[in-house]
């Protein structure tokens, strides 16, 4: 009886999907506040008076909680412990605290002009910055820990069948959110004059994520219900504290962990600049600056769940980060280039770094279960975006400091008072590339000790 009602759940396609679905809303909601003020960073100039260093600042606050308090870690020895569905439901509830302590920092509840920014400067920032930057990092503890609980639930639902076409999904789902916040948050701030009218619709669509993720909890619980004796006659061992030594000890789990920290700080730091980027470079109008940028993750929901399809059934994930990896190179420089400055150049280069960003993704997540045993696999992928979370932390912030120290090409004063300030992007993108050669060095050993150790990274996943 225990068997049938197990079938009825984990074996029934609808119960799997369904339960992907509704975390993977969770996350759509949660990259969609995530990216919401990437294309907002000329409206903060102007109507704010921040500086790229002082976005870059706040862009970097993303991962102060999880970087300096381990919180991350934390998040994975709480998923490891408590399970998928309490850690779900916290970590959407920190998202939502979070994101409204972003949006009361800069919204009008400080109008007029003000309150914060008259507070004396420290370190450079105003209070204004600094509050937004503590919401934002909040925020970031939440949806990065809602990211490994999500990677875990599918484990759980998906291991030995479309586990990796699920992943690719999810992502899909979660680059939506990028995609709709890079494309229309511009459209939306001008339409209402206001950089935190985008901001309260992304605190809106995260409250809805919560929600969906409270859905998933009764799913999640009769799962846990329907298999309790299944568990109990498996025998398995507890996770234990011990067991972070052991990931820890696991060269392949450091050869991706890089791959993973290289790869995405040369692609989620370089969106938070694209919109400024498009301006500056290619003179688009900045209502429409987001469009292109946009592509990038629209490709990577079409193709992510393709990638990760053939990968359940061809195999071949170590290669397929190789060669991401390279592709991410040549991206990258081909941006640098001064005089490769048609629209139409960043439209084919976003394209090309979109399917870039769907190879990766799509072979290193479903990697990591062939590597740690699951009962492990909360806190790898916690130790995973631990790591990665020092790029999404730095970059931002070095970015915005180049531009500030060695990029200005002129500043000037607009018809209405608020500056302007001209920028050449050749230095940031050439660092980009830097990572991605990095990156590739990363894809190399990790190849190589696949071929040593036997993890099965160039074999297909199990589905048929």
């Amino acid at each position: 009886m225990t068997q049938a009602l197990r079938k009825s759940l984990r074996e029934s396609p609808k119960a799997r999907w369904a339960a992907m679905f509704a975390a993977g809303l969770a996350m759509l909601c949660g990259y969609f506040m995530a990216d919401v003020m990437a294309p907002l960073k000329p409206m903060l100039e102007q109507q704010l008076h921040w500086t790229s260093t002082q976005y870059g600042f706040f862009t970097s606050a993303y991962g102060w909680l999880n970087v300096f308090l381990f919180m991350l870690l934390l998040g994975g020895i709480i998923l490891d412990k408590m399970g998928v569905r309490f850690t779900g439901i916290m970590s959407t509830g920190l998202m939502v605290g979070g994101a409204l302590l972003k949006y009361f920092a800069i919204s009008h509840v400080f109008d007029p002009k003000p309150l914060l920014q008259s507070v004396p400067l420290i370190g450079g920032m105003s209070l204004q910055v600094y509050l937004a930057g503590l919401g934002y990092a909040i925020f970031g503890v939440g949806v990065e820990v809602a990211g490994i609980t999500t990677t875990k639930l599918i484990v759980k639902w998906f291991k030995g069948k479309e586990m990796a076409l699920a992943m690719g999904l999810q992502l899909a789902m979660a680059r939506l959110g990028t995609a709709l916040a890079l494309m229309i948050s511009a459209p939306i701030a001008v339409h209402f004059k206001s950089v935190s009218a985008p901001v309260l619709l992304a605190v809106v669509l995260l409250i809805i994520g919560f929600i969906s993720y409270l859905v998933y909890g009764v799913m999640d619980r009769k799962l846990d219900a329907s298999e309790a004796r299944a568990e109990e006659d498996a025998g398995e061992e507890p996770f234990r504290l011990a067991d972070i030594k052991l990931i820890l000890k696991n060269k392949g789990f450091w050869y991706i962990s890089m791959l993973c920290l290289l790869f995405y700080s040369a692609v989620f730091p370089f969106l938070k600049y694209a919109n400024d980027l498009m301006i500056q470079k290619y003179h688009v109008k900045e209502a429409l600056a987001g469009i292109i940028p946009g592509l990038l993750p629209f490709g990577n929901i079409f193709m992510t769940p393709i990638f990760g399809r053939m990968i359940d059934r061809k195999g071949k994930a170590a290669s397929i980060m190789y060669l991401g990896s390279a592709m991410l190179i040549g991206v990258h420089l081909l941006f640098a280039i001064p005089l490769l400055n048609h629209w139409l150049i960043a439209l084919l280069l976003m394209l090309v770094l979109g399917v870039a960003f769907s190879l990766v993704p799509s072979a290193m997540w479903p990697s990591v279960p062939k590597m740690i045993p699951e009962k492990q696999l909360g806190s790898a992928y916690a130790l995973i975006f631990y790591i990665q979370n020092w790029g999404l932390m730095g970059v931002p912030y070095l970015i915005g400091w180049i531009l500030d120290r060695y990029c200005v090409v002129s500043r000037s004063v607009a018809a209405d008072g608020s500056p302007l300030v001209i920028y050449n992007y050749t230095i940031p993108m050439l660092s980009f590339m830097g990572f991605g050669i990095l990156g590739i060095i990363f894809a190399y050993l990790l190849k190589s000790e696949d071929k040593r150790k036997g993890y099965g990274l160039e074999l297909p996943s199990g589905a048929t």
